[in-house]
């Protein structure tokens, strides 16, 4: 082998050693952009979700940039949003509600979505399926049957022989869902449970002052960013009326209403982040299944 074939095939050799080290160095340098985009006020969960990637090992201002947006119930804002994040090109977008879900749904069918706390994705369109999403969404379900016969079940206890009533966001589709289930429940139990709805929150009032008129001494919360983003005003409204409020959420509870019951959403949070950690390292959100969590 002549001298000039030698250092050719030197330097191929450097080229295949030095190609990987290269890349790994690369790989090591990158920024993760991640948007998260909440239908309401989700402050904790967007931080229990920073502290499940710090968990895993993502550091801000290092190896991950995490920008988060709050609609805090104004719905009407999330397509722009969407819209918004899409065009920035982030590498994965978490969705925190149903509603800021079908916002990033409708903007993009590219980039990896995760869902934090939503309702019934299947229900909502979303996916095709709980265990093979399809498409570019995963991550967790709230929707659990047992919910609404178990909010039912403390509503009763908390007034026994009172009348109870619902609060929904007509526009919220896991709690038409809920909202449902409930009136089901109660029809077997042979009791009648009035649904008053709020859409805004200036429509909040008027639809305590509907429930008082039904003579209503217990309101259950339905799930949703704006009675999230107002929970504080509705325990007031409550006490003003001289009802028992029972909601889904501890963070509800922490606000002034009298009861929660509802799935971990701190757990929700810190599990979501697992999720974008598989996709950061190649996973495909249609091969992962979406999970249901039973933490309560």
């Amino acid at each position: 082998m002549g001298q000039e074939n030698r250092r050719r095939l030197l330097l191929a050799m450097c080229a295949l050693l030095v190609a990987p080290s290269s890349a790994l160095a690369q790989q090591s340098s990158k920024v993760w952009r991640i948007a998260y985009i909440s239908s309401g006020a989700g402050v904790e969960q967007s931080e229990e979700f920073r502290k499940g990637m710090r968990d895993l090992g993502y550091l801000e201002g290092k190896n991950v940039l995490i920008e988060s947006l709050f609609a805090r119930g104004d719905f009407s804002r999330l397509p722009a949003e969407a819209a918004d994040l899409v065009k920035r090109k982030f590498d994965v977008i978490v969705v925190s509600g149903t509603p800021a879900a079908n916002a990033v749904k409708r903007a993009t069918s590219t980039i990896p979505v995760v869902m934090d706390t939503v309702g019934d994705p299947v229900a909502s369109g979303l996916v095709t399926s709980l265990a093979r999403p399809g498409g570019n969404i995963t991550g967790l379900s709230l929707a659990n049957t047992d919910l609404p016969a178990k909010w039912l079940e403390l509503a009763r206890s908390v007034s026994p022989g009172s009348k109870i009533g619902v609060l929904a966001n007509p526009k919220q589709q896991t709690a038409q869902w809920y909202a449902k289930s409930i009136q089901s429940v109660a029809q077997k139990l042979r009791i009648e449970v009035p649904v008053a709805y709020a859409a805004t929150a200036d429509e909040i009032e008027d639809a305590f002052n509907l429930l008082d008129r039904k003579d209503v001494k217990t309101v259950i919360l339905l799930p949703t960013g704006l009675f999230f983003a107002n929970a504080s005003q509705i325990a007031q409204f409550a006490v003003k009326h001289r009802m028992a409020s029972i909601a889904t959420s501890v963070f509800d509870a922490e606000r002034g209403v009298l009861l929660s019951y509802g799935q971990n959403y701190n757990a929700f949070s810190r599990r979501a982040a697992a999720y974008v950690d598989k996709i950061l390292k190649g996973a495909k959100p249609r091969d992962l299944p979406i999970e249901q969590p039973t933490n309560t």
